[in-house]
C-alpha cells in the first residue's frame, strides 16, 4: 500500500477533505480509521456518502486497517488515511504501518480539552501520543486548509504544554 496522505480531522470527509485534500492526496482510496466510526453503523453509511465522485471509501477498524495495509493484494493502491484523533494514528503505527508523515487538520473543542488553535484541541491523551509520534522521528505539521503555512506543531505542543 502507498500512503500518499495521513491526515487527523474529526470532522472525517467534509468539504475541504472533499475539494482540497483528495486531490491533493492523489490517492485512489480514503481509508477512514477509527475503531469508533468503524462500529458505528449510521456514521460510517454518513462518511462513505460525503466522499467525493470517484473516491472509493472505507471505514475500517484500527486492527483490520494494519492487516489490510500489509495485504499484498493491496500493495500498489494509492491511499489517504483519514484519523479522528492521534491516538488511533500510534496506534497503527504501533501495528507496524510505516507512517512518517502526519498532518493535523481539525480536532474540534469537548470538555477536558484545552484549546491550542482556531481549530485545534487536546487532551492529556493526544499530547501523549503526539508525543510519542515526535520521539519516533514522524513529522507533524499543523495545516488545517491547504493555503495555510506549515506550522511545527511539536513546538506548538511544548508552548501550551511544557513538560
Amino acid at each position: 500500500m502507498i500512503i500518499n496522505l495521513v491526515r487527523i480531522d474529526d470532522r472525517l470527509i467534509h468539504g475541504q477533505v472533499t475539494t482540497v485534500w483528495t486531490k491533493e492526496a492523489k490517492a485512489e482510496r480514503i481509508i477512514v480509521v477509527s475503531d469508533e466510526v468503524a462500529n458505528d453503523e449510521i456514521r460510517s453509511t454518513l462518511v462513505k456518502q460525503a466522499a467525493p465522485p470517484g473516491i472509493k471509501v472505507s471505514v475500517i477498524s484500527i486492527d483490520k486497517a494494519a492487516a489490510v495495509y500489509k495485504n499484498i493484494k493491496y500493495e500498489h493502491d494509492t491511499v489517504f488515511y483519514l484519523f479522528t484523533n492521534p491516538t488511533d494514528v500510534l496506534r497503527l503505527i504501533e501495528a507496524g504501518v510505516p507512517i512518517k508523515d502526519i498532518n493535523i487538520g481539525g480536532m474540534s473543542f469537548k470538555e477536558g480539552k484545552k484549546q491550542i488553535t482556531k481549530a485545534v484541541s487536546v487532551d492529556e491523551h493526544d499530547v501523549a501520543a503526539f508525543r510519542k509520534m515526535h520521539e519516533m522521528g514522524i513529522n507533524l505539521c499543523l495545516k488545517v486548509v491547504i493555503t495555510d503555512p506549515s506550522v511545527d506543531f511539536i513546538k506548538l505542543l511544548e508552548q501550551n504544554f511544557p513538560h
